[in-house]
């Protein structure tokens, strides 16, 4: 299987959709300020893979939805405001962070600064909220606004654990589940209620988004000490600069000597690093499988995302959505 194919065809088969979720997008990122639309089309335009927006599309497809019966379509609107929640939350974290890279460009704090990339990320986050309300559901906004909470406690408790090697799995699974997941659940689960569709399939959907979103942020995990800077399209080793604390490391460190444990607590909670020290560090992940332990903990979420639509007919749709679980554990970038 082409390990890019299926993310191409979900892309192609909802092009018409996606295609008008782009306008919306390009339409409500304007603003009377003009750093603001400057800034916001940096990275929207830059594009990205859209993953989550297209879950939302093609969850309420897969629910039957008829967007012939909206004179504005709700499903297309919610990928947008589902989209503008995600890039605000890439602005904020590039901030927190201190990303000099996204998506392989320049990061919108340093074209910008960091003082208008937490501003402009506050304006997606309103436009986002503008957006769910005009849709006028509750569900819709109970779903929303709960991922969005869940995601700021996601990204607080990461830099709770941040720099300690204690940190459990548990605790680690938490953080990806808050920062990441809850989003990719949140989408997919609108989708089934602009459909409206029985609780069934809503909770279907949100397991699939949920395990989708796990398998998702542990290979990214395991590509900042893999993938190449040009296929990464951010800087390889930032995790690891950062002491963020990964599936990689909490595996590569629970088998270490105490030699080899000396070196981890001196470069991820002490925080004293030098230039070959990164190199030292995938020296002892690829010696401990740390990678491989990694993507099979994300083959066992996506197999988890694939059961999660078995309460669906056999589809085109169904198809390309178990095919992605699939190529998410195999991608690149």
């Amino acid at each position: 299987m082409d390990k890019q194919d299926p993310l191409k065809k979900l892309s192609d088969y909802l092009a018409l959709d996606m295609d008008l979720c782009n306008r919306v997008i390009t339409d409500r990122m304007q603003s009377s300020v003009e750093l603001v639309s400057k800034l916001a089309s940096h990275l929207i335009v830059a594009g990205g893979k859209r993953l989550r927006p297209l879950l939302t599309l093609a969850a309420a497809r897969l629910c039957g939805y008829d967007p012939e019966k909206d004179v504005s379509p709700r499903h297309v609107r919610l990928a947008a405001c589902i989209e503008f929640l995600h890039t605000a939350t890439l602005l904020h974290d590039d901030v927190v962070d201190e990303s000099e890279l996204r998506r392989g460009s320049a990061s919108a704090n340093v074209a910008f600064g960091n003082s208008a990339s937490v501003l402009v990320g506050d304006f997606l986050f309103s436009r986002a909220f503008q957006i769910m309300t005009e849709d006028g559901s509750l569900d819709v906004m109970r779903i929303i606004s709960q991922a969005s909470a869940t995601i700021a406690e996601g990204e607080i408790l990461q830099m709770t654990t941040q720099n300690d090697l204690s940190t459990s799995i548990a605790r680690y699974y938490e953080v990806i589940h808050g920062k990441t997941a809850a989003l990719f659940a949140a989408s997919c689960r609108v989708g089934a209620v602009v459909a409206e569709r029985p609780s069934r399939e809503e909770l279907a959907l949100e397991c699939y988004g949920l395990n989708l979103g796990m398998a998702f942020q542990l290979v990214d995990d395991a590509l900042d000490y893999s993938a190449n800077q040009k296929q990464l399209g951010k800087t390889v080793g930032d995790d690891f600069r950062e002491g963020k604390i990964t599936y990689p490391i909490l595996v590569a460190y629970a088998q270490a000597t105490e030699k080899e444990k000396a070196f981890w607590q001196r470069v991820i909670e002490q925080e004293e690093q030098n230039k070959e020290d990164l190199a030292s560090a995938l020296e002892l992940i690829h010696h401990y499988k740390a990678l491989e332990a990694t993507l099979n903990e994300a083959k066992k979420f996506a197999l988890k995302a694939c059961q999660a639509l078995e309460c669906f007919p056999t589809s085109t749709l169904k198809s390309l959505l178990e095919e992605i679980a699939n190529y998410t554990v195999y991608r690149h970038f």
